[in-house]
């Protein structure tokens, strides 16, 4: 069967600026199908939901499925599914209903496809036990069930203790999942699905997407499992990986802060086989934004199987922060080993002198959209005394933010320059170790109020 599945999952699709989350990458494989005869049961989805593109996107891929298992079992498509394998159709909407018993007959199965019309509720219990009562008991075949559905359950019993039942009795499920109008769990879909969740479950938002996934599913099937595995991980910059979990299988290293690798031996190559690896990344950027976590991520094996790995995104809320001053543009120079000194002409430079930097940061609260605010920070030196002297004022206009309601604005990096001669700590030397006291006060209001006086227009 090759490589059955490969997935990424993240454990959650929220969060803050600095915030971790957890990342899962999943493979699965599983022993060659012509050395390995299977009986596969297609579960179709024909629920009201399906009516459309859906339908006729999903025709496409299951009949692209069983041609690929076609040439696979027996090297040409012949019409015939070849090498003792064989394919069933089960479809269900208010109840389930064998289209098919496991046959080899590709017209007979895709016929049975093309007769498909959607309409009615969602009956997944039914779907499953009219699968798991295709297959021969005293048959030693491998079997496999593919359950594809495009919504939650809304008729019937409750399908987990079927599907748990079908797992038990040793039937692989595998789950598509399209994201249709009533919507999709899919913490159902992992339940439903064989060890380990992630790499038995794939799920998309566009029907059109359909098509590849059947077939790269079916592709996947008709090799033999995966050897010398290779996979190389890389995140975007604006996230760094903070930390790997021991695989499931195979060892993991980090290469640097956004790249990681992950080594197999074999996987699959006996029996059904799935591996996953954890790591954890966080949130480096500075800015808010959907974003996607992937920059890229490769796989190889000794098989050539194909690996295709969901992209998913996190939106990142670092609320309204503002950047008034940028850092200094670095003046570059060198000096030759043997000079005992040198010079370098800066060309221009702030006046410096012995002193220190004090850099705060402002944090304006409630401050509602649409309206620029103006900063003012006045900072003062207190000596032994208690008595106040001058060492600077800033004045700065704050952009408006336009999220939907008032919220807190972080004014970054305001910076005041402190030379040491100015140091009222009554010590009477100038130096950096010295203990300085100072006073800061803020003054803020918004630029842009609606209220007008009357009879007056700005």
């Amino acid at each position: 069967m090759g490589l059955t599945n490969s997935n990424k999952v993240v454990s959650t699709n929220q969060m803050g600026c600095s915030d971790y989350i957890k990342i899962t990458l999943a493979l699965a494989a599983s022993p060659d199908i012509i050395s390995n005869p299977t009986d596969i049961v297609l579960i179709l989805d024909r629920s009201g939901s399906m009516a459309g593109s859906a339908l006729a996107n999903l025709k496409l891929g299951a009949k692209k499925f069983i041609s690929i298992i076609d040439e696979a079992t027996d090297g040409s498509q012949d019409g015939q599914i070849g090498s003792g394998s064989r394919i069933g159709i089960v479809s269900f909407a208010d109840t389930a209903v064998q289209n098919t018993q496991l046959i080899t007959s590709v017209d007979a199965l895709n016929a049975a496809v093309d007769s498909l019309t959607a309409g009615g509720a969602t009956n997944h219990a039914d779907a499953f036990e009219k699968g798991a009562a295709m297959f021969d008991p005293a048959s030693s075949n491998a079997r496999v069930m593919v359950m594809f559905t495009d919504g939650k359950t809304t008729a019937g019993p409750n399908p987990d203790p079927v599907a748990a039942a079908a797992r038990a009795s040793g039937i692989i499920i595998y789950c598509i999942g399209l994201v249709g109008a009533d919507g999709i769990d899919p913490n159902v879909l992992n339940e439903w699905a064989t060890d380990p969740d992630a790499s038995h479950v794939a799920i998309t938002p566009d029907d059109g997407d359909l098509e590849n996934l059947f077939e790269d599913l079916a592709a996947n099937i008709a090799k033999p499992g995966a050897t010398d595995i290779f996979l190389k991980e890389e995140v975007h910059p604006d996230f760094a990986i903070t930390g790997i979990l021991t695989p499931v299988k195979g060892t993991a290293a980090l290469v640097n802060s956004t790249t990681l690798t992950w080594s197999i031996d074999e996987l699959g190559t006996t029996a059904n086989e799935g591996a996953s690896l954890e790591f954890f990344v966080q949130h480096v950027g500075t800015d808010s934004g959907t974003k996607l976590i992937n920059r890229s991520i490769t796989y190889t094996d000794s098989e050539n199987n194909q690996a295709t790995f969901p992209e998913p995104s996190v939106t990142v809320d670092c609320g309204a922060v503002v950047h008034p001053e940028p850092c200094p543009v670095p003046r570059e120079f060198s000096i030759e080993g043997c000079e005992e000194m040198a010079s370098f002409q800066v060309e221009s430079a702030y006046l410096e002198s012995l002193g220190r930097i004090l850099e705060m940061d402002v944090n304006i609260k409630n401050v509602c959209p649409g309206r620029r605010t103006a900063l003012g920070v006045i900072l003062t030196e207190v000596d032994p005394q208690g008595n106040e002297y001058p060492r600077g004022i800033k004045t700065m206009t704050i952009p408006a933010h336009y999220y939907p309601e008032c919220r807190d604005v972080l004014v970054k990096c305001i910076r005041f320059v402190l030379p040491e001669d100015l140091d009222v700590s009554g010590t009477g030397a100038a130096s950096l170790c010295n203990a300085r006291q100072f006073k800061a006060r803020i003054i803020t209001h918004m630029i842009d109020p609606e209220y007008r006086c009357c009879g007056t227009a700005v």
